[in-house]
This record gives structure tokens, sequence and C-alpha cells, in this order.
């Protein structure tokens, strides 16, 4: 657990200092009982998913046997029932990059056991109750939920006044909503940072993520379609991190996060290299569960493309392993640039990147949902609309840490 909070708050911590249970075998005998402690196991699994190079072999290794002795654990019966068991059954089947923080927040808060909460009983916390950390985590669930509510409501209201003023001509709407909205983001994040950085918005400036770059490579891929052209492996993939369309939503947002953010740190390498990895992170994701629909409609991808320069020899099954050792060492270059304390793009931004790099595995890790959203609408619910529901000793006795009327605060 110390190694995984320490490196996730960005401290250089090696996973060399994890050597000694590189492998299962290596466990001196007398600490045989250590192997079927199922919390301890745990943990060293949640620690092997925060690699940060695919040089970590340690880590690699680490996951692999923690995680067939707790699928053992598993199927032994023995945590049947248990928070314990919905815990480790989660863990594997969904690592903390696929999922998002609000939904892991509101698990670990309905799941919440005081009885077997082995952390709280640390010295260092002897002046909380369990139950005053439950219901810390509670206020600030209810909290956010009440932020992503107002939220969702001003957006449903900006639509509806688009589509009335705007429905009857495409072009005109797809102007005037980038034109609208680039220009309202500029005028209130340049409040926020003493500084006019509308043109930035307009021109997401030493990005080849320019709002016409970004309607060009579209285009690229249309006429692709058309002309019939097979395009390399790595075109595809240069090309499609652009249409992927994150440049858009996450760089102007970066404005809003909290930090001052220099006009130089945008033209630093550091802040290309984030929004590279991030993209092409995403788009492999994306390309791994639409290939099918793609390659129906006349479209190749990462997937497909292999398969059809191969002649055939190379299968899909065969296609989707190999992409996964790029969209994993993306993952784990980006986490590595976000973890670094050095840089001229300040952390909460560099957050940012990696926030929407695990929305792209939420969206891509099972299954294509933004063509079936219908997955996924109950997990989103889950974080913006429907209240905690919390069980048995976990609603009973809950400190009064605030009062209703400040939820708002």
């Amino acid at each position: 657990m110390a190694f995984r909070i320490l490196r996730m708050n960005g401290y250089n911590v090696s996973a060399d200092e994890l050597y000694h249970v590189a492998e299962a075998s290596g466990f001196h005998p007398s600490l045989e009982g250590y192997l079927n402690d199922t919390r301890s196991l745990l943990e060293l699994h949640k620690a092997s998913k925060v690699s940060i190079s695919e040089d970590e072999v340690i880590l690699d290794s680490i996951g692999s046997w923690s995680g067939c002795l707790l699928k053992e654990q598993l199927r032994s019966g023995g945590l049947q029932g248990t928070p314990l068991f919905r815990e480790v059954e989660h863990a594997l089947e969904f690592p903390f990059y696929t999922t998002l923080d609000r939904l892991d927040h509101r698990r670990n808060i309905e799941n919440f056991d005081v009885t077997e909460d082995q952390m709280l009983k640390a010295s260092y916390l002897s002046c909380y109750t369990s139950n005053d950390i439950l219901a810390l985590g509670i206020r600030d669930f209810n909290a956010c939920q009440v932020t992503y509510q107002e939220e969702l409501r001003h957006l449903d209201r900006w639509d509806e006044h688009r589509k009335i003023e705007f429905y009857s001509e495409h072009v005109e709407i797809v102007f005037s909503a980038i034109y609208t909205s680039v220009n309202e983001l500029g005028a209130k994040a340049s409040l926020l940072q003493d500084r006019d950085v509308t043109k930035h918005l307009v021109e997401i400036v030493q990005w080849p993520l320019q709002w016409l770059d970004l309607l060009r490579s579209m285009m690229t891929e249309v006429e692709w379609r058309i002309n019939k052209y097979v395009p390399t492996t790595e075109k595809h993939i240069r090309n499609g991190a652009l249409t992927f369309a994150l440049g858009p939503i996450v760089l102007p947002a970066l404005y809003f996060v909290g930090p001052k953010i220099p006009e130089s740190a945008v033209k630093e390498p550091e802040y290309n290299e984030l929004f590279r990895l991030m993209s092409t992170c995403g788009r492999l994701l994306n390309d791994v569960q639409t290939y099918e629909r793609e390659y129906s409609e006349g479209k190749v991808n990462s997937v497909s493309l292999p398969v059809l320069q191969s002649g055939g020899s190379m299968s899909i099954a065969e296609a989707r392993r190999e992409i996964q050792k790029p969209i994993d060492t993306c993952r784990r270059d980006l986490l590595r640039l976000v973890l670094r304390k050095e840089g001229a793009v300040p952390g909460p931004c560099k957050e940012l990147f990696w926030k929407m790099c695990k929305v792209c595995y939420f969206f891509y890790s099972r299954g294509d949902a933004f063509s079936s959203p219908e997955e996924k609408a109950r997990e989103v619910d889950a974080v913006v609309n429907l209240p905690l529901q919390l069980k048995g000793s976990n609603s009973a006795s809950l400190p009064v840490l605030w009062e209703k009327s400040n939820q708002h605060a």
C-alpha cells in the first residue's frame, strides 16, 4: 500500500523496493501464511498496476502471480458474501486506470466495513473513528453530485438553445456552436487566468489540432475511404489521434482547473507529449472495440490494418493482442509524465490528461460504450443522480459533521 500511495502522489519510489516479492516462490517458509492473507495479496496486486515503464518487470511479475492466487481464493468460496470478496472481484476485473474515480468512491463508501478496516487502526489516525471517515466520504460524494447535477442542467439549457436557433442549417450549427463556445470559454478562462487566453483556445497553438486541422484530419479519413487507400498503421494512428478529438475537450478545460498556466507552458514539449499519449491511447482503445463496425463501413483502423497488410496471415485476435502493447506503453508513459513533479505543466493540469485517459478506458475497455450507451448509463447515473445506498451499520450512528443546508457549499 505504501508503494502505491507514494508513487501515485508523485514520490520517486522504485519498483526495486518490491524485488523480495517479485515471485511467490520467493517467500520464506515462515511467511507462508502471508500468501493466504487476502488483504495483503490484494494490496500487492493493486501496487503492480501503477507501473510507469515497460521495464518494470518486477511489477508485471507481482501482478501475474498475485492475480492467480486471488482468483484461487475467490474460487475457494471462503470470501463469498463479504465486502472483501466484492473488492477483490472488482480489482481483478477493473484495474484502477479503467474506472472513474467517483465510481470507485461510491463503491468504497457503500462497501465500507468498519470492523474490517485495518488502516484506521493505525495510531496516527486514532483521533478519528471509522464512522467519522465514512461520514466525510459521504459528504464529499453528495456535494459533488449536487455540482454535477447543476452542470448537467446548464448543458441541457445550452443544447436546447442551440437546437432551436440553428437546427435548420447543418453548417451553421457547426460553425456557430464552435465560434460561440470557444469565445464564451475564452472570456471565462481569461478572467481566471488574468490574461487573454481566447486566442489560444481559438488556435490551440503549438498543436497540430486547431479546429481547422481537426476537420482536415477527418476529411483525410473520408478521402482514404472514398479512394480505397490503405494507409500505414503509423499514418493511421498519427491522423487518428487527431480525429479522436480530445483536444477541443481537454485543452480548454486546463484553464479552469485552478493553476495559472503561463503562455510559455503551452509551448513546452511536455505539453505536446501529454496530449499525444492521451490521444493515442484513446484512439487505440477505440480501434480495438470498433474495428468490426468500421470495417463494415469501409473504414480501416489499427486492428484491421495489420490484418490487411499481412495478406491474411495475421488473425484479428493476433492483431488485437499486438495493439495492446502500444496501449500499455502509452498509458505507462503518460502516468510517468503526470506523476513527475518537475515540468512546466502544473500538476493539477497534468492530472486532467490522466483522468481523460481513464475515461477512455472506462468507455472502451469492455466494449464500445458510445455505440451502446445503455451499457454505461447505469454507472454514469450512479455518479450524477442516484443516492448512496448504505447498508447495515454504515447507515446508522454516523456523526453529523455538517448542516444539510451547507451541502451546496
